[in-house]
C-alpha cells in the first residue's frame, strides 16, 4: 500500500486502538503486529494475510500503528516477557521488537474511570483516540475492545433512549454504563471504527448502535471465535447435512491466567457461557442439551484445553458418539483475529461503510447482524465481501464520502440475511434480543 502516501490519496497508516491494551491478548497482538512488520514470523492464522486474500487492499502490517487504554501500567516489555516465559511465544521475539514495545508504551494511556461524570471520561476516552489519530498521521483509527470480560448489566431505560442516556451520562455519580460500552461511546465519538471481541455490553447496547450508525461508523462482534466454538461451528453442519440428530453436545474448559481468574466470577462468565452456547443451539437446535463448563487452574497459565463430547443418534436408532481435545495457547489464537479485524475494519471505513458489518461473522462466536453460525458459510460470504469491498475502496476517493459513490457492498443483503453496514448507514442486528443488556 505504499501508493497511499502520494498526494491523491489517503495517509498510509492506520491506527490499532486496543482497550485492554496492557493485557495478556493485546501485548501478543502487538508483538505480534511488529514481528510480523520485521519479517520475523510468519503470518500463521491471520486470515488477511490467506493466498486467496492476497489482492486485498488491506493496511500493511507495518502501516498498522498501536495505541490505547488500560487501567494499569505494566510495560509492554515486561508483559510480554512475562507471556513469552508462558510458552506462548519465543522470547527472542521479545528481544527483536523491544525497541517498537518501548515506543508504542506511550501510545497506551490510562483509561479514566473516576471522572465526575460519565460523559467526562468519554470525552476523556475520545480525545486520546483522536490526538493519536492526529498525532501520527492516521487515516483512521480502528477501536477493539479487548478487555476483561464483565458481568452483564441489568437492563436500564439508558440502554434503549439517547435523552434518557444523555441524562444518566451527565448525572455526577450517575454510573449507568459498564465500563465496556464507556469505551464503546468513546469510539463512536471518536468516529473510529469499532470491534468488540469480548462478551462483554460494548456497543450491544440498543442506543450505542444507533448512535453509531447515525455517526457513520462501521462496527462488528460479539466474542472471538477462537477454540472449542471455531471447532464446533465447523463439526455442528456436519451433523446436520448428514440429518444426524444431535442429543447432547457438552463441554468443559480449563484455562488460568488473567481469564481464568476473570470467568471464576460466576457473574462475568455468564456472558461467555451464553456466548458460545448461542451459536451451537442456532446448528443443532434448542432442545439440544448443551451443559459446559469454565473451570479456573491457575498453573495452566494461559494455556487453555477444552474437551467435548457429543452425543447423536442415526439410522435405526444407532448411537454415535464424537469427542474432541483442543488445547492452546489462548492470546496466540486470538492475537491474529485481533489484526484481522484491524485490516478489515480499516478496509470497511475506506469504502465508506456505516453500520454493523455481518459479513465479519467468521471472527466471533455471536456476531451482531447475522444469524449465520456454520463457519464454512461464514468464511465464504466473508471472502466475497473482502472482494467487493475492496473494489468499492479502490475506486472512492481520498477524502470523498459516501454519498459521493453510492452504496457500498453488502454480500449478506444478497443471500437474504440481515442488512450489512453500508455506505447509508443501514443494518441492524438480526435479532435485538441477542444483543440487548438484558440478555
Amino acid at each position: 500500500m505504499s501508493d497511499r502516501t502520494s498526494s491523491t490519496t489517503q495517509p498510509a497508516k492506520v491506527g490499532a486502538w486496543f482497550i485492554g491494551a496492557r493485557g495478556s491478548l493485546a501485548t501478543t497482538a502487538t508483538v505480534g503486529l511488529r514481528a510480523l512488520a520485521r519479517g520475523l514470523a510468519e503470518p500463521y492464522g491471520v486470515t488477511t494475510a490467506a493466498a486467496d486474500l492476497g489482492g486485498a487492499p488491506f493496511p500493511d502490517f507495518d502501516d498498522i500503528v498501536v495505541g490505547g487504554h488500560d487501567v494499569e501500567g505494566t510495560p509492554l516489555e515486561k508483559k510480554a516477557a512475562e507471556i513469552a516465559a508462558g510458552g506462548v511465544f519465543p522470547a527472542e521475539i521479545v528481544s527483536m521488537v523491544a525497541s517498537d514495545l518501548a515506543r508504542i508504551d506511550p501510545e497506551v494511556r490510562i483509561a479514566p474511570t473516576d471522572g465526575p461524570t460519565q460523559q467526562h471520561d468519554i470525552d476523556q476516552m475520545a480525545a486520546d483516540i483522536a490526538a493519536f489519530r492526529t498525532n501520527n498521521g492516521l487515516r483512521t483509527v480502528v477501536v477493539v475492545d479487548i478487555s476483561s470480560t464483565e458481568a452483564l448489566p441489568d437492563d436500564h431505560p439508558a440502554f434503549h433512549s439517547e435523552e434518557a442516556l444523555r441524562e444518566a451520562l451527565d448525572t455526577p455519580g450517575g454510573a449507568v454504563l459498564p465500563p465496556s460500552a464507556i469505551g464503546a461511546a468513546a469510539a463512536i465519538q471518536a468516529g473510529a471504527p469499532y470491534a468488540c471481541f469480548t462478551p462483554s455490553a460494548g456497543m450491544s447496547l440498543p442506543v450505542l448502535r444507533a448512535r453509531a450508525e447515525a455517526a457513520g461508523v462501521p462496527f462488528a462482534g460479539q466474542d472471538g471465535k477462537t477454540g472449542e466454538t471455531l471447532l464446533r461451528t465447523v463439526l455442528a453442519p456436519m451433523f446436520t447435512g448428514r440429518n444426524l440428530k444431535v442429543l447432547s453436545w457438552a463441554g468443559t474448559n480449563i484455562l488460568g491466567g488473567g481469564d481464568g481468574a476473570t470467568l471464576a466470577d460466576p457473574q462475568a462468565v455468564r456472558s461467555k457461557l451464553a456466548s458460545k452456547t448461542r451459536g451451537l443451539h442456532s446448528l443443532v437446535g434448542e432442545d439440544v442439551a448443551t451443559p459446559l463448563h469454565i473451570d479456573n487452574v491457575p498453573d495452566m497459565g494461559n494455556l487453555k484445553t477444552a474437551w467435548d463430547h457429543v452425543h447423536a443418534v442415526g439410522f435405526l436408532g444407532s448411537r454415535i458418539t464424537l469427542q474432541t481435545t483442543w488445547s492452546a495457547h489462548d492470546s496466540a489464537l486470538a492475537a491474529p483475529l485481533v489484526i484481522d479485524l484491524v485490516r478489515s475494519l480499516a478496509l470497511a471505513s475506506d469504502a465508506g461503510l456505516s453500520g454493523v458489518v455481518p459479513e465479519l461473522g467468521c471472527f466471533f462466536k455471536d456476531p451482531w447482524g447475522s444469524d449465520v453460525h456454520a463457519f464454512a458459510e461464514q468464511t465464504r460470504r466473508y471472502a466475497a465481501w473482502v472482494e467487493q469491498t475492496s473494489l468499492f475502496a479502490a475506486g472512492r476517493p481520498a477524502g470523498g464520502d459516501a454519498a459521493s459513490t453510492g452504496d457500498a457492498p453488502s454480500t449478506d443483503d444478497a443471500a437474504g440475511s440481515p442488512a450489512a453496514g453500508s455506505a447509508n448507514g443501514t443494518g441492524e442486528p438480526a435479532d435485538d434480543s441477542r444483543v440487548s443488556a438484558g440478555r
